[in-house]
């Protein structure tokens, strides 16, 4: 019964993050599932199983606040489930870890860009209907942030979210419904390229059904902070998340002192703290 507390708490935060965010279900849940020596297939395995059923319940949470571009989700589901049944069924011969680096510290350079362009330039609206995404564009995205999402055990949102947030005149709030929405393809194709690849045997559904329950309790708070929070803080708060991960990330692979490793830790959440300030006092002056 412990075990159960604590797997649908691991869900209830990821998805919490992940609702409000556009982001990071599958890199707190993994992260978290790992530590308790669950191997890197079935964490992925069992992360996409249980989105099946949270993303399906943030879905639906989203559309009830307006907060998805449907246009937009139809062009990312197609290449973006191709992109994750093949990252779930080639899971244990690819190098993720060698390519992680990589895409991390591309990723902070958009966390700083989202960050500069929310703060400095013309705030978008919230209620833009359509987002500024072609399908030549939504290609190889979504391609990339599918294989990305199963081999790694996450990966939608910290790809797309933060590549269509660097989109002038693309609203934060759409931005999140949709990654958020559109997920739930993205894990149905990946959890039938690991149930093809791994077999049902080897899944854990006692740990999927709690990730389950605590995801769905936490998807329509996610959706109603998402619709709450105004437009333009809300792409400061997902920046900043952006940054901090993907610093967290790269930390890993270098080889750097605790002392050094702390104080860029604290440059990173002054950074955050001070824009997420200047764009409260901002807000308030023309709310």
């Amino acid at each position: 019964m412990k075990k159960l507390f604590i797997f649908a708490f691991i869900g209830f935060l990821a998805q919490l993050i992940d609702g409000s965010l556009g982001m990071a279900y599958g890199v707190t849940s993994s992260s978290l599932l790992l530590s308790f020596g669950m191997a890197p297939a079935i964490a992925s395995a069992s992360i996409h199983i249980s989105e099946v059923v949270t993303t399906a319940a943030s879905g639906i949470s989203h559309m009830k606040f307006g907060n998805v571009d449907r246009q937009a989700i139809f062009k990312l589901i197609i290449p973006g489930s191709i992109g994750a049944f093949i990252g779930a069924c080639f899971l244990s011969n690819l190098p993720g870890d060698v390519v992680k680096p990589y895409i991390s510290l591309f990723l902070l350079m958009l966390g700083f860009y989202v960050i500069i362009r929310f703060l400095i330039k013309n705030k978008p609206s919230s209620t833009q209907r359509n987002l500024n995404l072609t399908t030549k564009q939504a290609l190889p995205l979504g391609l990339i942030a599918g294989f990305a999402d199963a081999t790694g055990g996450g990966g939608w949102g910290p790809l797309t979210t933060p590549i269509l947030l660097s989109k002038n005149g693309n609203s934060a709030r759409k931005v999140v419904g949709t990654v958020d929405t559109s997920e739930f393809a993205i894990a149905i194709s990946a959890t039938i390229g690991f149930l093809i690849s791994l077999g049902w045997q080897d899944v854990n559904w006692f740990w999927v059904g709690a990730l389950m329950l605590g995801g769905v309790i936490a998807a329509p708070i996610a959706a109603w902070l998402v619709k709450t929070i105004p437009s333009h803080l809300l792409g400061v708060l997902v920046g900043g998340f952006i940054i901090l991960t993907n610093v967290w990330t790269i930390l890993k692979v270098w080889s750097i002192d605790n002392i050094t490793e702390v104080f860029i830790y604290i440059g990173v959440f002054m950074f955050w703290i001070g824009a997420i300030t200047f764009t409260i006092k901002q807000y308030r002056k023309n709310p």
